[in-house]
């Protein structure tokens, strides 16, 4: 069984930052596509960034392209979501996973295998 374990979400005012960290863990020696999504109250589960299981290649949604960087530890399935110049609309439930699709960077939900339990981010304004 592939636990998912995320932390570092908090309160931050807007324009702030805050890191998240991801760790996949209960499968030796497989390394694992992974990928952050959010979920805000009222509103569907969505992407927000995905590393390939090597971490050579990363997608992010547009609302947060040149402000959310994802990265991860070499060789390992600890990613973190570095998030800067944060605003309001970022407030959600951020939700990390893996995924056993080893050919592409799946950023549809269904295609993620492993969820961990979320933890909260809120930008206040």
């Amino acid at each position: 069984q592939v636990q998912v374990v995320e932390s570092g979400g908090g309160l931050v005012q807007t324009g702030g930052s805050l890191r998240l960290s991801c760790a996949a863990s209960g499968r030796t020696g497989r390394t694992y596509a992974m990928g952050w999504f959010h979920q805000a109250p009222g509103k569907e589960r969505e992407f927000v960034a995905a590393i390939s299981w090597s971490g050579g290649t990363t997608r992010y949604a547009d609302s947060v392209k040149g402000r959310f960087t994802i990265s991860r530890a070499d060789a390992s399935n600890t990613v973190y979501l570095q998030m800067s110049g944060l605003k309001p609309e970022d407030t959600a439930v951020y939700y990390c996973a893996a995924s056993d699709v080893v050919t592409s960077i799946p950023i549809e939900a269904r295609l993620y295998d492993y969820w961990g339990q979320g933890t909260q981010v809120t930008v206040s304004s």
